[in-house]
């Protein structure tokens, strides 16, 4: 029997990188997945690639309506709804004299709004039948990064947003925990090398060197650590945010 045999797991941003990993280890695991992301062909795509019961749903998360429509679809398709996964992200990196309003609300309203949203529209669910996980993904990125003041702000925003949730929900038997990834490998990662002139493997050995273990992450890393979070092993554990990021804070 898997972890999470009989659950339904609702992952946004999951058509690619840490999500689609995170959607590969619920299935591995048991559950029916839910892989959400903007773009509907790219998330039928990656729900047809996953070896278990999955269904793909275009839905801008920062949009009430859309978000409402998906939680109906899966509710109506997979039965109904046990752990949510606040992944879906995108970055606008620049320096603040340089960033623009609309570059500061877009990273606000994907990250902020859409968890919350999301949340919003999950927790009716698990109100109900007192049970349900939310994973939310924050970064290390939260502690200050040059040329990030929207991604960290939105970030940090997330570890409160986790907090908060934990004690509103937690007496309706709601966990509400939060990964914080470091240097993960991932499609964004290679787009910050190249926006910075730097070759991908080289911008990655760098990383790798800067924590203690040597290496960088991998989606499969963040995955683990959202499934524990997500399983009923971890039903003392709320508000929390587990760094998963091979100790480069420890050093930095």
């Amino acid at each position: 029997m898997g972890r999470f045999d009989g659950r339904v797991a609702v992952i946004t941003g999951a058509a690619r990188g840490i999500g689609f990993a995170t959607a590969q280890r619920f299935c591995a695991e048991g559950a029916k997945v839910a892989v959400i992301d903007l773009d509907e062909s790219a998330a039928a795509d990656a729900a047809a690639r996953l070896d278990g019961e999955a269904i793909g749903i275009g839905c801008d998360v920062s949009d009430a309506a859309a978000v409402e429509a998906a939680f109906e679809r899966i509710v109506a398709e997979l039965g109904g709804v046990h752990v949510l996964v606040n992944n879906a992200g995108v970055t606008r990196d620049n320096l603040l004299f340089k960033m623009s309003e609309d570059d500061w609300d877009l990273v606000m309203g994907v990250h902020l709004k859409g968890a919350f949203l999301m949340s919003k529209a999950a927790q009716q669910h698990f109100v109900a039948q007192k049970y349900g996980k939310i994973v939310n993904l924050s970064s290390v990125s939260a502690y200050g990064n040059r040329g990030q003041a929207n991604y960290a702000a939105a970030k940090m925003g997330i570890q409160g947003f986790t907090r908060t949730l934990a004690i509103e929900l937690g007496p309706y038997g709601v966990n509400v925990n939060a990964v914080a990834p470091g240097f993960i490998a991932t499609e964004m990662t290679d787009a910050t090398a190249r926006r910075l002139g730097m070759d991908v493997d080289e911008f990655r050995e760098l990383n790798a060197q800067a924590n203690p273990v040597r290496r960088v992450g991998l989606p499969e890393d963040i995955a683990t650590a959202v499934a524990f979070l997500s399983s009923d092993e971890a039903s003392y554990v709320t508000g929390q945010t587990l760094l998963v990021d091979g100790g480069a804070k420890l050093v930095s």
